[in-house]
């Protein structure tokens, strides 16, 4: 994807802060005026609300003070506890804050020279692969002289409330901003990789196993750079009621540490443990805090020497702030958000990736071979009408990150439009060779299935063996028209690439060597009772398959007179009388040994279902039997769009 920053609103920073200083004025922004317009998106709501800049607010106002602090603001007004939580996260880390807010001592009040100041401010968000650049003036609203939505707890800073109007401004009013997901946030001010965990679902409140599993992976996801977060879902229960054990219902909370500690010998005695497995959380609201074990009154706490406490990492910083048990957390909350910081970069300790980056859509035509919008694997008549994405795994198997991200739909909340779509996506091993659309699912393999959620994002992770798959983005419905992003991350390049054309183009070359007339797919499932060839009793077995001058060969199956290949391969046929030919070869170190071949006419009539046919030797079909059967399927169509 491009580098380059776009500009939101074709707004240019430097421009517009050069006319004002030129002019002697402070900016007042066309785009996202002082007015109620930018604050509701609900004709409805209004209130009494004054813009104020914050010159008006405080004597020495500043972007920031003493740099960032993950503490250094409050929710305020707005229900926007997600976008806070995600500030505090950003905080923690100085590369990204300052990539979203960038040149900040450029930005910042100089005392020295109030004529350099503009009432001017940019932010960068990263939307759908690209960083865009949002100016805002400084024109802040207020009641009774007190910011309402987010601010900093000291009183003469101002980046979160400003990055919080550029924000509002991206999304089209400060009530867009009402009620979201941190996971979100963070991938606008990151470019990170979203995924968000059920944790009742996945039971880890109960499964030990699988509660160690999703400790480690946090872990690590903490270390790298990602960032956390945490909620508890409010079915039944009103939103920001408390828990009895003192946490708040549907409120976003930022997990600042994850620690796996190694007590000491007076510890273990204290704790009956020889590790401790612990998370540290902070509430944006920077009060209401957990009333269990580890809270700050609590008994763990009096068995820990403060010398103990440092050593141990066990600090906590502020109010707000607070440790619990990695096994309270899972119990008491519902819902993880996970940004994964995925590293791309050569010049690393850490394992580094391949990133493939598509951009599509899905739209609706009444013309079937050209609709892109054709609902989840459910919709079986339309399935295939969505966009298709091809890829290769090189390697005998790959673990493959794969995150589809919709556009985002705060901005269409005003024409009630708002609501994220229901989406997902599915993976089919498909043909080695195939560069053609799908149009019919018949020997392919349907891999992995991600989730489908109405977030933002959806994320997979799965590890895939050696061959070409199919990568199908969908809406839950058909018929449901938005844009996406598509990233895919592999150990080696993957090749991804669109699949648009339906079946060979028509080339002056065809004219004169003769069009296709005819497609045949093979799926060669396995082989048994071939020849032994060595000592032990085996072989090392692999098939060729071949038609007129093309030929697919699969990977060598090691040891084994009983291979299963699942191997499968597409063709079109020029000549349809010339038959297809499957032959099974043993890989030996100088010269690779026959072992035996079946000859298929492979014709529209044929029969379609799985077969098994004896291999023969070198010839036609009526060579002599050799020891051994292959297990295969074959399907013809004289339609290059069916298959």
């Amino acid at each position: 994807m491009s580098s380059s920053v776009q500009l939101f609103r074709a707004q240019k920073y430097h421009e517009l802060k050069g006319q004002c200083i030129q002019q002697g004025r402070l900016f007042e922004d066309p785009e996202f005026p002082a007015s109620d317009e930018s604050l509701y998106y609900d004709s409805a709501t209004r209130g009494k609300v004054e813009w104020k800049r914050p010159k008006d607010l405080c004597e020495d106002p500043h972007l920031l003070v003493n740099g960032i602090s993950s503490h250094d603001f409050h929710q305020g007004r707005l229900g926007n506890c997600w976008f806070v939580a995600a500030c505090s996260c950003l905080a923690l880390r100085k590369s990204l804050w300052q990539q979203v807010i960038p040149d900040s001592k450029e930005q910042e009040w100089d005392p020295k020279n109030p004529g350099k100041y503009a009432g001017i401010f940019r932010f960068r968000f990263w939307r759908f692969g690209e960083w865009t650049e949002v100016v805002v003036d400084d024109l802040l609203p207020t009641e009774h002289g007190e910011l309402i939505y987010c601010r900093s707890n000291v009183r003469n800073e101002f980046w979160s409330a400003l990055l919080e109007k550029a924000y509002a401004k991206l999304a089209g009013s400060y009530q867009a901003l009402d009620g979201g997901c941190a996971a979100e946030a963070l991938v606008d001010f990151t470019g990170a990789v979203a995924e968000s965990i059920n944790l009742a679902e996945g039971r880890y409140g109960e499964v030990i196993s699988e509660q160690m599993k999703l400790f480690e992976d946090l872990m690590k996801v903490h270390q790298r750079g990602g960032f956390i977060s945490c909620s508890i879902s409010s079915p039944g229960r009103p939103s920001e009621a408390e828990t009895e054990m003192g946490l708040v219902v549907g409120h976003a909370y930022s997990v600042t540490a994850v620690r796996k500690l190694r007590l000491g010998e007076r510890l273990v005695f204290s704790f009956k443990a020889e590790k401790l497995f612990m998370v540290r959380l902070r509430n944006p609201w920077g009060r209401k805090e957990w009333l269990g074990a580890w809270s700050d009154s609590s008994e763990e706490w009096k068995k820990v020497s403060e010398s103990e406490r440092k050593n141990l990492g066990l600090t906590v910083k502020n109010d707000g702030e607070f440790w619990m048990t990695f096994e309270d957390w899972c119990k008491n909350f519902t819902d993880v958000d996970i940004c994964r910081t995925v590293n791309t970069s050569y010049f690393s300790l850490h394992k580094t990736w391949e990133k493939e980056v598509m951009c599509g859509a899905w739209a609706k035509h009444p013309e079937p071979l050209l609709n892109r919008s054709g609902g989840c694997f459910d919709n079986r008549e339309t399935f295939l009408q969505n966009p298709q994405y091809i890829f290769d795994v090189k390697k005998a198997e790959d673990k493959v990150l794969v995150s589809l991200q919709q556009e985002d739909r705060r901005q269409y909340k005003k024409e009630g439009k708002g609501d994220n779509i229901t989406i997902g996506f599915e993976i089919l091993k498909v043909e080695d060779n195939r560069r053609y659309r799908l149009h019919k699912l018949t020997v392919q393999e349907r891999v992995a299935t991600s989730p489908y959620s109405n977030t933002r994002s959806v994320f997979l992770r799965r590890t895939l063996q050696q061959g070409r798959y199919v990568l199908i983005p969908t809406t839950y419905i058909p018929g449901v028209p938005t844009k996406f992003i598509l990233r895919l991350y592999t150990d080696v390049p993957s090749k991804l690439r669109e699949l648009k054309a339906d079946r060979p183009k028509m080339t002056c070359w065809s004219l004169l060597c003769g069009y296709p007339r005819r497609v045949t797919q093979i799926k060669v499932h396995s082989a048994e009772g071939l020849q032994k060839q060595d000592r032990s009793g085996g072989a090392d077995p692999y098939v060729l398959i071949k038609c007129e001058k093309q030929s697919r060969r699969s990977p060598v199956q090691r040891s084994t007179t009983s291979p299963v290949f699942n191997t499968q391969v597409i063709f079109y046929r020029r000549d349809i009388n010339s038959p297809v030919t499957i032959q099974v070869w043993n890989s030996k170190l100088l010269s690779d040994q026959f072992l035996g071949q079946a000859v298929l006419a492979a014709s529209p009539g044929d029969p379609r279902e799985q077969q098994t046919l004896r291999l023969r030797g070198r010839g036609g079909r009526e060579a002599a039997e050799v020891p051994g059967h292959i297990t295969v399927k074959v399907l013809s169509s004289d339609d290059l769009a069916e298959l």
